[in-house]
Parts: C-alpha cells; structure tokens; sequence
C-alpha cells in the first residue's frame, strides 16, 4: 500500500481529478497496477494531509530529458520531442505543471537529467 507524497502545489490538482499520474524514480517495491495509492501532501510532518486513496491502473517506464520524453510500457511506446512541442506541453499540464520547460527545470534542478524512472497512472473514481 503505497504513501506517494506531493507538493503543496499539487494538492488542488489531485482532489479536482485534473492530475491522476505521477513521475517517480524506481522504488524498492515497485508500484504494481491494482496497488491502492495512498496520496498525501506534506507526509511525515505534522500537517501531513491525506488527500485521496486511489487505483493504480497502469506503471510505465519513463525517460525525461530536455527536448524530449519515452515512455515504454511492454508492448507500446511513446517518444515525442520538441518537434511537437504541443504534446510535451500537454504532457507536461498533465502532470501539474503549467508547460514543458516549468517541467523540464524542476525534474532537472530536483534529479537531473536525463530522468529515468516511473509513470504512475490512477483511476481518480
């Protein structure tokens, strides 16, 4: 049963519904489809928040750098580059960010790139 912690930032996004997927680096115990998430803001302090406990539905491999994201997920994949900006930007809002770059700076002052890890997808009903 896994605890996903967010920022602050995030928290409105996740209880409107409008953010159901999170990128995160590889766990010791992977996050598995049909895992209940645990979303939370704030965890292990003492104003953490439960914000929602949801269904993972699916857990892709991910690859973030700065003009470009691959998600491989078994059979299918996804790789778009600033070619298509659009998509990365879309991608981007998807995740809770406001654009591709907003994106691109934070996964790189906090992980630096290339990014390599997981996208986690829920079912928010």
């Amino acid at each position: 049963m896994p605890a996903l912690n967010f920022q602050k930032r995030f928290a409105d996004k996740i209880l409107s519904g409008e953010k159901q997927q999170t990128i995160r680096k590889d766990r010791k115990r992977p996050i598995k489809i049909g895992d209940t998430l645990y979303l939370y803001t704030g965890l292990r302090t003492p104003k953490a928040k439960k914000l929602k406990e949801v269904e993972c539905i699916e857990v892709s491999n991910i690859e973030i750098d700065l003009y470009y994201f691959h998600i491989n997920c078994g059979d299918h994949q996804l790789t778009t580059n600033a070619y298509y900006m659009s998509a990365l930007n879309s991608f981007a809002q998807d995740d809770g960010f406001e654009d591709w770059v907003e994106m691109v700076q934070w996964f790189e002052k906090n992980h630096g790139l290339p990014f390599k890890g997981q996208i986690i997808y829920w079912d928010d009903e």
